[in-house]
């Protein structure tokens, strides 16, 4: 009887151990999967131009891959004025993107494949699931924060340079 108390408390025991540790796994992958990705910086950095001149400049990070474009800025509550995120796509196409566990208001700009800055969407709103679209084919957006896209008088029409954009239609 003793020895079947033994085995019963160790069963118990191992049960109690591997369902923590099933338990400390879970929250370790939902605490990954709510943490921002931090892509590293390119080494060169994205210019626009607008008559030849540049009118404003960023460090960039690209996400290129569908997981990192699928992120993009999620998570992130701290984005410094001279950083960007440069969003790559395989071809060029209608695009939507949402606000979805995004913390900052962002401007958007949506760039051809010959790097002419489309469409801007402006100030979006924190956390919302509502698409927000493209007004044509694009094949970058770039996601800067809000109101730098007025502070700096970006518009449409705007070039976008970079090794990236390669200026060719994708």
């Amino acid at each position: 009887m003793k020895n079947l108390i033994h085995i019963l408390l160790a069963l118990f025991l191992g049960a109690s151990v591997a369902s923590m540790s099933i338990a400390g796994m879970a929250h370790a992958q939902e605490a990954s999967a709510n943490a921002p990705i931090l892509l590293p910086v390119d080494e060169t950095p994205l210019t626009i131009e607008r008559d030849g001149e540049i009118i404003a400049a960023f460090d960039i990070e690209v996400a290129d891959d569908p997981s990192e474009r699928s992120r993009g800025l999620m998570f992130r509550t701290e984005f410094p004025d001279d950083r960007a995120m440069l969003f790559v796509f395989e071809k060029s196409r209608p695009v939507a993107f949402w606000m979805q566990n995004t913390p900052r208001p962002l401007d958007m700009l949506f760039i051809r494949g010959d790097g002419e800055v489309e469409s801007i969407a402006l100030d979006t709103t924190p956390f919302s699931t509502a698409s927000v679209p493209s007004q044509g084919s694009v094949l970058y957006v770039l996601e800067i924060n809000a109101g730098l896209t007025g502070k700096l008088g970006l518009q449409p029409g705007d070039r976008v340079v970079h090794p990236i954009i390669s200026g060719e239609a994708g």
